[in-house]
């Protein structure tokens, strides 16, 4: 029977090489690659996240558990349905128009995708209408955006009212989220959610999304 603790706490604790071998293991013993997937990897994204949040775990620490996962990920892939990893949602996320910052950003992509959602990450300097345009086309039912400068939160504001207008607002949820941003500031320009930092927009982008 596999161990999915075990997996959980490999992953926490960095070792690839040992993570790797669970997985092949788990898989030589027929557990489902669903299962390993959902029980052992995601969920120990998930404590990598809540210990972010708490400050127990760092930037690089949380980027080399979320790569080691990638290539977990990467072995099940052949094995998995159609669905298995974007059941819990698909999610659109960028930066506003005019901020070039993408560090934050793509930690929250990154750690969205571990916590599996189907994530489609534009980039920077991203115009209202090609947000609403990516929300369309993929068919989202997350959107997620980032920005650094006070200058450019306005943005936010600019993009938001860009889907109501499109008439898809009712269909998305919005997270926004970023250095100068605070919770008072999302509820005063309509956004769903706000996310202090990866590991809280993981966990709030995994509830919204699914």
């Amino acid at each position: 029977m596999t161990d999915f603790n075990a997996i959980q706490e490999t992953l926490v604790n960095l070792d690839e090489a040992r993570l790797l071998q669970l997985v092949k293991d788990a898989l030589d013993q027929g557990t489902p690659a669903g299962g390993i997937l959902n029980k052992g990897l995601i969920a120990g994204m998930d404590i990598v996240g809540e210990k972010m949040e708490n400050e127990d775990m760092f930037i690089p620490e949380v980027l080399m558990a979320a790569q080691a996962m990638g290539k977990g990920v990467e072995i099940l892939k052949p094995l998995l349905g159609e669905d298995a990893t974007s059941a819990r949602g698909c999610a659109v996320i960028g930066t506003v128009k005019g901020d070039l910052h993408d560090i934050g950003k793509n930690l929250v992509a990154m750690m969205m995708e571990s916590a599996g959602l189907a994530v489609h990450n534009l980039g920077v300097d991203i115009t209202p209408e090609e947000f609403v345009k990516q929300v369309k086309e993929k068919q989202a039912n997350l959107l997620c955006l980032s920005a650094l400068l006070t200058t450019t939160m306005p943005m936010m504001k600019q993009t938001i009212d860009a889907v109501v207008e499109s008439g898809l607002r009712d269909q998305v949820k919005i997270m926004v989220g970023g250095a100068q941003v605070t919770q008072a500031f999302a509820d005063d320009i309509g956004a769903d959610a706000f996310a202090p930092d990866a590991g809280s927009a993981a966990k709030k982008a995994k509830a919204l999304g699914s």
